[in-house]
């Protein structure tokens, strides 16, 4: 319907068919048959052709202005098509726990702003658990976890034991992240005798309370690093750590991503250890 509707504006934009069929890059008898499939369907006449070239009907004055927003509507659609596959707009939705959130996710995303700054990025950090279950509703695109059973390895992570120096570790009970954070889930499953003294809810606090000397803390060593470097802070050996907590990016395959999402994966991924991709169980 559409090449037709086309071919129509043509005919009324210059009044004569073999002038629009020039325009329209198609043979005059060509042009008659599609203005005539247009008339079948509409079951009626929309020119009126005599010596002086061709004029609407009442039928056709009553088409022209849909026939040209129907046309305008669907070019501006093509158009909004083709600059979501330039990424020249659009956007990705991406969740993860508070280590993707807060050290490993913005050095990505400032360069994919940097490549892609017509793409809107929305961040959002949330509990892993949380975070997969706003993908499996349809609310994110991409999830940096570890807590899921599917993906593909973004990076081999780690979790130590940290205490401020010139402390007794032994002597000091446990600061921790509040339940549904993924290391909370692996003090809970590797110290199941620990006695917790706070439970918060970001990595700073956390920090700031270990280096303070009120407790001891399971943390990723992505977070603890210049700290350790500095000497804020100190490894405490244990039998139980370091405990692997390799991440994982989850989407729901290359070919059902927006071109956005499409590309920030293939950025996320860029530089993950090869290894076998994490399939999903049950």
């Amino acid at each position: 319907m559409l090449d037709p509707l086309r071919h129509f504006l043509l005919i009324a934009e210059h009044a004569t068919f073999t002038t629009a069929a020039r325009h329209a890059h198609v043979s005059q008898p060509a042009l008659t048959a599609s203005i005539r499939r247009l008339e079948q369907s509409l079951d009626c006449r929309l020119f009126d052709r005599g010596r002086h070239g061709a004029t609407l009907t009442e039928a056709g004055q009553t088409l022209l202005p849909h026939a040209r927003a129907a046309v305008v509507a669907v070019d501006e659609g093509e158009r909004a098509v083709g600059a979501l596959d330039r990424l020249e707009a659009g956007e990705v939705r991406v969740g993860g726990g508070s280590t993707a959130c807060t050290y490993l996710l913005p050095p990505v995303l400032a360069t994919f702003r940097k490549k892609f700054p017509k793409v809107a990025v929305r961040l959002r950090e949330l509990p892993e658990d949380l975070a997969v279950d706003e993908f499996d509703a349809g609310d994110l695109d991409l999830v940096v976890a570890s807590a899921a059973k599917r993906g593909e390895l973004f990076r081999d992570e780690t979790v130590v034991l940290v205490a401020a120096p010139d402390v007794d570790p032994a002597s000091l009970p446990f600061i921790t992240f509040t339940r549904g954070s993924a290391v909370r889930a692996l003090l809970d499953r590797h110290f199941p005798d620990a006695i917790i003294a706070m439970e918060l809810a970001s990595i700073s606090t956390v920090k700031g309370s270990v280096r303070a000397g009120l407790g001891v803390a399971l943390i990723s060593r992505t977070a603890v690093i210049t700290d350790l470097a500095l000497g804020r802070l100190v490894e405490v050996k244990d039998p139980r750590t370091p405990i692997p907590r390799p991440l994982y990016v989850i989407s729901r395959g290359v070919e059902r991503l927006s071109p956005a999402a499409r590309a920030l994966r293939a950025m996320l991924l860029a530089d993950a250890p090869k290894r076998p991709r994490r399939r999903r169980r049950g």
